[in-house]
């Protein structure tokens, strides 16, 4: 894979943002050219399954947290989301570097962020907000930490909840610490990042970036926490163009929840198509529409597992319609990929079994996707087409573990 080789530090100019680089008239002109090397689909505050920080909010603290851009470049910017706040967010200040160990960060590599050339920014409820260019080079994979001081109070944050890495949070403004000692307090969720881009990689891309766009599965669950061991990281490893991550775990394809997110018709314009630099979307996503149903019919009453209409496949069929005729509007390639096997999970009935089957048949066959990887057989037992072969299953019959990702990732990079 080509990777950016990053330029010693001691040629670069101080941190900067707003900055107006040298030359052609005409490039200037455009301004940068932006590609998203890393994305969180924002949720609205919740519980969750682990303790996070979503409902309580933030005040005087200042948030750390760490991502793995999948593209490299010269100059970064971040995105910001307050698409559930129910008032203006207001960030005293930002910063970001290349990540150290936990919390810290690598001497000399701390960038104060700007926004309209301003140190703090406002951003009203329901809204975003990008930052200014950030003179700062990172390489495809490397990690980088965002941090963020607020200042002020804001109740229940925006977040995505299954992150599977740290976050930090420490009392005070911490955001140009190297060290992470005051850092000491740390959950596996992402609060108000929804974005990091870079630009002047090194030209223009042959091949534009990748979109998962899915459940928990796409999300990462049953992975190595810490590791980046998800699929879309697996893929990432394997292709030379950015991939970008739009899952959420127990999202649904046809109903909002309130734990899981806007349905996947929804926000797919948002979490997909609104990604700057993409030009193809993978859809796997619909094990929840009918497997939530069948956990209910089995007398798991979780309020989790809510909405749980009984969803027949031409219903999904319909929904995945809708996903690629809204790709095709703006001329963004769709992928479909098959259900992974189900059998032996609290997902798993009558009904699910045979839903799945008629809906990846039609993935397999109908030809509305530009693409199809079968990921129901990559994944299936061989004795037992129904359940996920025990070499790729985490332990819950659902949800592979991180040789399954490295299958899947395999898979759909011989179809990209």
């Amino acid at each position: 894979m080509n990777k950016y080789l990053r330029r010693p530090l001691a040629v670069l100019a101080t941190a900067t943002l707003g900055l107006t680089l040298l030359g052609s008239t005409d490039a200037a002109a455009r301004g940068p050219e932006w590609t998203a090397a890393w994305s969180a689909a924002p949720q609205r505050p919740s519980e969750g399954f682990t303790p996070n920080w979503a409902e309580q909010g933030f005040s005087r603290q200042t948030l750390r947290q760490v991502v793995r851009v999948t593209e490299g470049g010269e100059r970064v910017r971040i995105r910001l989301s307050n698409a559930y706040g129910a008032s203006p967010l207001r960030i005293t200040g930002a910063t970001v570097a290349r990540a150290g160990e936990g919390a810290a960060v690598e001497k000399g590599s701390v960038r104060r962020l700007s926004f309209d050339g301003k140190a703090s920014t406002v951003i009203p409820a329901r809204g975003h907000a990008a930052s200014d260019a950030a003179e700062l080079p990172v390489g495809a994979e490397e990690s980088v930490t965002v941090t963020l001081y607020i200042a002020g109070t804001t109740g229940p944050a925006t977040f995505h909840a299954q992150g599977f890495a740290d976050s930090y949070r420490a009392d005070g403004d911490h955001r140009a610490d190297v060290s992470g000692r005051a850092f000491d307090e740390k959950t596996q969720s992402w609060y108000y990042l929804a974005g990091v881009d870079v630009e002047g990689g090194g030209g223009p891309r042959e091949e534009e970036g990748v979109v998962l766009f899915g459940d928990s599965i796409t999300d990462g669950f049953g992975s190595t926490s810490g590791a980046n061991r998800r699929y879309p990281d697996a893929l990432a490893d394997r292709i030379d163009r950015p991939v970008l991550n739009a899952g959420i775990g127990g999202n649904l394809v046809l109903n909002d929840s309130a734990w899981y997110g806007d349905r996947g018709t929804a926000r797919f314009g948002r979490d997909v198509l609104d990604q700057p630099g993409i030009g193809t979307a993978v859809v796997l996503q619909g094990v929840n529409d009918i497997g939530f149903y069948e956990a209910q019919a089995a007398g798991l009453d979780r309020p989790t597992y809510q909405p749980a209409p009984r969803v027949t496949a031409a219903e999904l069929i319909g929904g995945y319609k809708e996903l690629i005729r809204q790709a095709h509007q703006r001329g963004v390639k769709v992928v479909g990929a098959t259900l992974l096997p189900l059998g032996g999970s609290d997902h798993y009935g009558p009904h699910a079994a045979r839903v799945s089957d008629e809906v990846n048949a039609w993935i397999r066959t109908s030809g509305a996707f530009d693409a199809v990887v079968d990921f129901d057989r990559a994944l299936a037992d061989g004795s037992d087409p129904e359940r996920i072969a025990a070499r790729y299953d985490s332990g819950d019959a659902l949800h592979p573990n991180d040789a399954g990702y490295a299958r899947m990732a395999a898979e759909l990079a011989k179809v990209l």
